[in-house]
């Protein structure tokens, strides 16, 4: 487990990140979601015990990751923006990554490379944005850590290569310990693949959620009914969210589980009800504005 607690960085007059505090489960895909500039990439250069935290600790299985070289041995850290020695290739990287990771595996990194048809002998350095994400991604995978700490790791991946690497994760979950976390200011990019959400917002946690919990206990309805009376009636008896109306249509977000909201639902006797699935997206634009939070004014 991955614990941050009470952290805060500052880089001169700039505050980073704010008193964060988050677990991080083992085996569970965690998705860190925010806006450029909200402190993803300062937190997880602090987890990944680069950078000391001004105030607070992050512990990593029960050791203090800052100077801890035990600790670093179970993280693998993909930045934004790589750095790679000029003239290196891939296979040159993952020579150099044996050096620190002794359960390095170099055949099934030959093999993931053709896999995703990437040559090991060309040069990174005429490798695209795309290419240069993947290359990270599968050097990360390869080298067995507990941990893999992603910024930004979809940016810049064509939809098929990105399903492939969320197809990778997966199977790792199921063969080994294994826990990522993967940092971007894209909602849709992780909703299909993450167990557990964290929202950042001006380097505080505005918000920490299990995914499966918060979309058992939200849910959004379409229905028509015969009489307007119905409608108001249905708004007091449930925790409505959000209410929209297409003509006759009325959509309603709601908070509860199915089996409640519908059982209000058909004491009405609608013409007509079913059930919308709900967007990551959504889920926290629902949550944000309990909080008193716009979404929009959060990510654009």
């Amino acid at each position: 487990m991955i614990e941050i607690k009470e952290c805060s960085k500052s880089f001169g007059a700039l505050q980073a990140v704010s008193k964060v505090s988050l677990d991080i489960e083992e085996r569970e895909v965690f998705g860190l979601v925010g806006s450029n500039g909200a402190g993803k990439s300062t937190l997880l250069r602090m987890a990944a015990g680069i950078l000391k935290p001004d105030e607070g600790e992050i512990r990593i299985d029960d050791l203090q990751v800052f100077d801890n070289e035990e600790a670093k041995k179970q993280i693998f850290y993909i930045s934004d923006d790589c750095y790679f020695p000029a003239n290196y290739t891939a296979a040159d990287m993952a020579s150099f990554y044996r050096l620190y990771y002794p359960g390095f595996e170099h055949q099934r990194f030959s093999k993931l490379m053709r896999q995703f048809l990437l040559d090991e002998s060309q040069k990174i350095s005429t490798f695209s944005k795309g290419m240069k994400k993947q290359l990270m991604t599968l050097l990360g995978i390869c080298a067995g850590t507990k941990y893999l700490l992603c910024d930004e790791t979809f940016d810049g991946l064509d939809p098929v290569v990105r399903q492939g690497v969320k197809s990778l994760f997966a199977a790792e979950i199921m063969s080994r310990d294994f826990s990522p976390v993967l940092a971007s200011h894209n909602l849709r990019e992780l909703e299909d693949i993450c167990d557990h959400v964290g929202l950042l917002y001006k380097g505080g946690m505005l918000l920490s959620r299990n995914l499966e919990d918060m979309k058992f206990h939200i849910h959004k309805m379409q229905c028509v009914f015969t009489d307007k009376k119905q409608e108001d009636a249905l708004k007091k008896e449930l925790d409505v969210l959000k209410v929209d109306h297409q003509g006759s249509l009325i959509m309603i977000t709601a908070r509860g589980t199915r089996a409640e909201i519908m059982a209000k639902i058909q004491e009405k006797n609608p013409l007509f009800c079913e059930v919308l699935p709900l967007t990551l997206e959504e889920i926290f634009i629902s949550e944000t504005e309990v909080a008193g939070y716009e979404i929009q004014n959060i990510f654009f």
